[in-house]
């Protein structure tokens, strides 16, 4: 091969550390199959993730384009793909406690969530439909083998099959609706799909459903949550925090710059659809999660709402819209993990607990756990001055600019209706009687909360660093 054709292959260097340091700890797992080499597998994974965070953030500046334009790396890229990485080092670092309690130290998991990452750190860059299709089977396929990693667990078992079947589903759906678009445009590549998108047509909007509707599985957005409650529930906790935070990240990253790459032309005709995606979204995930009782499931609705609102972003189609989006999902994954923490922690002589009803009197067993589960709540109904108001700040103000007025009002009313059940938990752990106390919360999970409710309680003192990085990210989509 001609040297000048050969693929420039630097900005994949994060990708190629997460691929080979998988593969060498695969290969170590099999051949010293003991409890310690389960232990240093687990920490060298997370050392592998910041090695290709450090990678990622040493890059040269500005656009990097490779394969043909199919793979780039730019500040949109960067800025997710760092937020990946935190979530699955984050996944990884919360559930080493679980495993060694609960007898599930088995060192497939860590090899799996940073296979599971370099699916979604190519997901992030992917800038044509194959490249997409093959980075969300990279993503999704060990999602599946985590679902069900607890064998011993009837519900672990049914969660994994059905994450399965309809994750099958959803990918011929995405690639019935790629095969339409590569049919009516002549090309695979978003920047090719601009130019030819520009004419519209009847055949292209099928196309945009279909692949929309994939990515609306990926996201757990209605009409295609249907899996969500069940997979978290079922799921280990572990892997449920690993879902709610880092494939959310990826499939925004997707979603956002399918739908703002490939289809700039037709942005009102894709808009109507993220428009009610994104209110039948909100509003299921508020009035759904009103009459659960069990933590993860509550999660799983939460989770629901959370990505319509996201999507009120994308759907005003502008700069500031996708700023919003960026911004709403960094704060989303950080919320989500310090909530994951103490359901974690949740955890009585007998074994772990998951309804909400053993949190009653929290504040009295556990205080300083009992503030921080109600400030990252009050962050998840929107309560000034905590980050979460600010996420929904930005978005909700990109519609209005956008001229989405509907959109916007029908977002703060599912947001006041989804406060109840929030509320309704810090009602539960500061003026209820005590059921029972906990276990001493493991180190690990004390730092990710900390962090986590730190981030949350004192983000309105200094914005500024995370709005214009989102700001930078957007701009380099547009």
């Amino acid at each position: 091969m001609n040297p000048a054709q050969f693929p420039n292959l630097i900005p994949l260097l994060p990708e190629f550390v997460l691929g080979i340091g998988a593969m060498a700890l695969l290969l170590l797992g099999v051949y010293r199959p003991a409890p310690a080499t389960c232990r240093f597998i687990d920490g060298a994974a997370i050392v592998l993730l910041a090695l290709a965070g450090v990678i990622l953030a040493m890059l040269p500046a500005g656009k990097l384009v490779t394969f043909g334009g199919s793979f780039i790396v730019d500040e949109f890229a960067r800025f997710l793909k760092i937020l990946a990485l935190l979530g699955s080092a984050a996944a990884i670092a919360m559930s080493i406690d679980y495993a060694n309690r609960e007898s599930q130290e088995r060192f497939e998991y860590s090899v799996l969530i940073l296979l599971s990452t370099l699916g979604m750190l190519m997901l992030i860059s992917a800038a044509d439909l194959i490249a997409l299709y093959l980075g969300l089977e990279l993503m999704s396929l060990p999602l599946y083998v985590v679902a069900a990693s607890h064998r011993n667990s009837l519900r672990a078992t049914e969660a994994g099959l059905k994450y399965f079947v309809l994750g099958a589903l959803s990918s011929g759906m995405l690639l019935y609706g790629a095969s339409l678009i590569y049919g009516f445009t002549g090309t695979v590549s978003f920047v090719g799909i601009a130019r030819a998108a520009a004419q519209g047509g009847i055949g292209l909007i099928f196309g945009i459903v279909f692949l929309f509707a994939g990515f609306c599985f990926k996201v757990s957005a209605v009409p295609f949550h249907m899996w969500t409650p069940d997979v978290y529930e079922g799921a280990p906790t572990p892997v449920t925090a690993f879902f709610a935070a880092a494939p959310k990240v990826a499939g925004i990253a997707m979603f956002v710059r399918a739908a703002v790459m490939a289809f700039p032309g037709i942005t009102s005709q894709w808009q109507q659809i993220v428009v009610f995606v994104s209110i039948a979204s909100m509003a299921l995930g508020s009035f759904a999660a009103i009459g659960q009782r069990n933590f993860k499931r509550l999660m799983a609705y939460s989770s629901i709402g959370h990505m319509g609102f996201a999507l009120v972003g994308l759907a005003a189609g502008t700069s500031e819209g996708v700023q919003g989006v960026l911004v709403y999902t960094a704060i989303y994954v950080t919320m989500t993990l310090g909530v994951f923490a103490v359901i974690l922690s949740m955890r009585r002589e007998t074994g772990m607990v998951e309804n909400i009803d053993q949190l009653a009197g929290l504040a009295r067993t556990h205080p300083t756990m009992a503030f921080f589960l109600a400030m990252l709540l009050f962050s998840m109904a929107g309560v000034p001055p905590l980050a979460g108001f600010f996420a929904k700040f930005f978005v909700f103000l990109a519609a209005i600019k956008a001229g989405l007025y509907l959109l916007a009002v029908l977002a703060v009313v599912t947001s006041v209706v989804g406060a109840y059940y929030y509320l309704a938990i810090v009602k539960l752990t500061y003026f209820d009687e005590p059921v029972g106390k906990f276990e001493q919360m493991p180190y690990e999970l004390r730092v990710v909360l900390a962090i986590c409710g730190l981030f949350n309680i004192l983000f309105f003192l200094y914005p500024a660093p995370l709005v214009g990085i989102a700001s930078a990210a957007a701009h380099s989509l547009f």
